[in-house]
């Protein structure tokens, strides 16, 4: 009994001390978890090679107009246009290799085409697109060079303009109702009515 009544006074005494010292630290606590909440949180560093992307799957490449075997070739991400070409039979005799770019890395959904000698080429982020004439082309260009054209569409296309006359503007694809819109947004950077 004496133990616990010498015990008693002794926190009668510091009470209020205790009391308001716990307190003041709830409440510094309080006050530096809303500092800590509104700070800008610390910039996010990252030094160059860290991050490595993983190696992708395969992917799917088409490759048209002066090859053996155009088509779409499942390929790796990273393999070079040169080795799309040559699994697509390699080039055909009148392909005209230098205007494409050989060493220019494939990704998925990419398009190559190689044209042919005397074609008009133009560059799409490194790989060559060919412009073809509607007017003038044959059936077998129309079929292999333009994605979507094959020989059915081609076909329509020399009709009409034999019969009808030769078109004005690449959009009588559609007024003639030759080709559907889903062919004709693939192609229309690809085609021309003009010389």
């Amino acid at each position: 009994m004496e133990a616990g009544n010498a015990v008693t006074p002794w926190l009668d005494r510091y009470r209020t001390p205790i009391i308001v010292g716990l307190a003041a630290l709830l409440a510094a606590a309080a006050v530096y978890i809303a500092v800590d909440q509104g700070r800008e949180p610390d910039a996010l560093v990252i030094r160059p090679g860290a991050l490595t992307p993983a190696p992708e799957g395969p992917i799917e490449v088409y490759i048209t107009g002066a090859v053996a075997q155009p088509g779409v070739y499942e390929m790796t991400d990273g393999e070079r246009v040169v080795d799309l070409l040559y699994k697509a039979g390699g080039p055909a005799p009148d392909a005209n290799l230098e205007a494409v770019n050989l060493a220019l890395r494939l990704h998925d959904e990419d398009q190559v085409v190689v044209p042919r000698i005397g074609e008009t080429v133009s560059g799409v982020a490194g790989v060559a697109s060919v412009t073809v004439n509607i007017n003038t082309a044959t059936a077998e260009e129309l079929a292999t060079v333009l994605p979507g054209i094959g020989e059915v569409y081609s076909q329509r296309i020399i009709e009409s303009r034999t019969t009808v006359g030769l078109f004005t503007s690449t959009g009588e694809l559609l007024e003639r109702e030759l080709i559907p819109q889903a062919t004709y947004d693939r192609i229309l950077d690809m085609i021309t009515v003009g010389p």
